[in-house]
């Protein structure tokens, strides 16, 4: 089994918690919880290949909360997970700054961009033209719904997926 580390990142209440908790637990709760530094999860998966997957999943406080301290926890990460909520396009344009920040530091990692709050989606602010830009620069993009579980479990896999070309890394 191959072990890989994955940090959540995105500004608070777009639903990285409800993301992980839907993943990990297939559950999900309407109390809103908030982060403080950082929660850790894990599950396995089966890879493509058929191995399985270890994913350690670092649940990050928002982006606006603990910042001095957050950068430390991106050590070690095999991959992130970028998280919007779609009814607020400030939370994207938060997300730009973040991959601003970090792909200099993790040149190459693997990542997805998750725009949560599918089940809202007559509510978003964000639109296909816009995530068309986030595709174009080679991330793939999941429309995700942490209340109903839509593509919640395939955005992780894909996650992985795209880790498990580097399986000497632990």
């Amino acid at each position: 089994m191959i072990k890989r580390k994955i940090c959540l990142i995105g500004a608070y209440a777009v639903g990285k918690t409800s993301l992980v908790r839907r993943f990990v637990s297939g559950v999900f709760s309407e109390a809103y919880l908030t982060t403080v530094g950082v929660k850790i999860d894990q599950r396995a998966t089966r890879l493509p290949d058929g191995r399985e997957a270890l994913l350690m999943i670092w649940d990050l406080a928002g982006r606006d909360e603990f910042e001095a301290v957050r950068k430390s926890y991106l050590s070690g990460a095999s991959g992130f997970v970028f998280v919007a909520d779609g009814t607020r396009r400030e939370t994207l344009d938060a997300v730009a700054e973040e991959m601003a920040e970090i792909e200099p530091l993790y040149p190459g990692l693997p990542a997805v961009l998750l725009i949560n709050k599918r089940d809202l989606s007559a509510d978003w602010e964000i639109d296909e033209s816009t995530l068309s830009a986030w595709r174009d620069r080679g991330l793939s993009v999941h429309l995700t719904s942490a209340r109903t579980g839509e593509h919640v479990a395939e955005a992780f896999d894909d996650l992985a997926a795209r880790m498990a070309g580097d399986a000497e890394k632990v």
